[in-house]
């Protein structure tokens, strides 16, 4: 059964490589379906890989090989709590050792362009720690990272 709410992904004729690779790479992943044309379109042929039905840790999602018209920006990300160091360096080096590039604040983007943020659910706790001041240190340590570092967001949270 088709989910109600599905998010809708456009890529540039690599919407099925995209799919395959985040369900290889993130749990509760998979490619559900693969749908080619019946007809040629403005970027393809009959025959081609249109759409592609695929869930990303447990979000329903349809790939659209729509062109080159449109790119994934930083407005849209799939924000994936981790809960350790060892799930965290996983899923970023993943992402950025599969042709994805590093940025800022746990954020990485794959090779699609789509954005990442790789959420330690320690740090998540730390924001939201009752201690106004230890949220702020982990805050400030986040601000210098990359990836995030679990250890680095605990020293400072404790000071």
């Amino acid at each position: 059964m088709t989910a109600k709410n599905t998010v809708c992904l456009w890529y540039d004729g690599a919407a099925l490589e995209a799919a395959e690779f985040y369900a290889k790479t993130f749990p509760d992943s998979a490619v559900t379906a693969v749908h080619h044309a019946p007809g040629d379109y403005p970027d393809g042929h009959q025959g081609d890989v249109l759409t592609v039905e695929f869930t990303v840790a447990g979000i329903p999602c349809v790939g659209l090989n729509g062109g080159p018209a449109f790119k994934h920006d930083e407005a849209f990300s799939f924000q994936i709590a981790t809960d350790d160091q060892a799930e965290t360096d996983r899923l970023w080096d993943a992402i950025v050792g599969n042709g994805g590039k590093e940025s800022a604040c746990g954020w990485c983007k794959d090779k699609w362009g789509l954005s990442w943020q790789i959420t330690p659910r320690a740090l998540l706790d730390a924001f939201t720690d009752p201690d106004r001041a230890a949220a702020k240190r982990a805050f400030d340590a986040m601000m210098t990272m990359g990836k995030i570092d679990i250890a680095k967001i605990e020293a400072a949270r404790k000071g």
